[in-house]
């Protein structure tokens, strides 16, 4: 069944080049169609990331990425992290609490699921030592935010 509501990015020049990168890194990942546009370039890129669908659209220089819009991505262990943060980062920029933009503009947010356990434990301050923690890191480290959340 075909999704109703499709995330769709506008990049200048490099929609297959981010479709390429983005389903070689996502398990269950694949590039579904492309549409020609003039020269023979490709216009458009359809591919799924663990089985959503996006849209890349070659548009311009004119569109932009920002801040405001990024792609989370919930992980498990902190192998699964490293490995989402080394390749997204490569020609990209790190930014803080585990927020990174890649080569393209795309904004990431690469998130131990653990994350929302720990900010909502029921013990305030071991939350609070969890959130300290974050607010000072760039790739999220899973180990150090349990010791901090425990005191340690």
């Amino acid at each position: 069944m075909k999704n109703k509501i499709t995330t769709f990015l506008t990049f200048d020049h490099q929609a297959e080049e981010a479709a390429l990168l983005y389903t070689s890194l996502f398990p269950n990942s694949k590039i579904s169609s492309r549409m020609p546009g003039p020269g023979g370039t490709v216009m458009s890129v359809t591919f799924e990331l663990g089985g959503q669908e996006f849209i890349a659209l070659n548009g311009g220089p004119t569109f932009t990425f920002s801040e405001g819009t990024s792609l989370f991505v919930s992980c498990e262990t902190q192998a699964e992290i490293d490995t989402y943060w080394d390749k997204l980062t490569d020609g990209g920029s790190e930014g803080r609490c585990g927020w990174l933009k890649d080569k393209f503009g795309v904004s990431w947010q690469i998130i131990p699921s653990i994350l929302g356990q720990l900010f909502s434990d029921p013990d305030r301050a071991r939350a609070g030592r969890a959130i300290n923690a974050m607010m000072s890191m760039q790739k999220l480290d899973i180990a150090a935010l349990q010791r901090a959340a425990s005191g340690e």
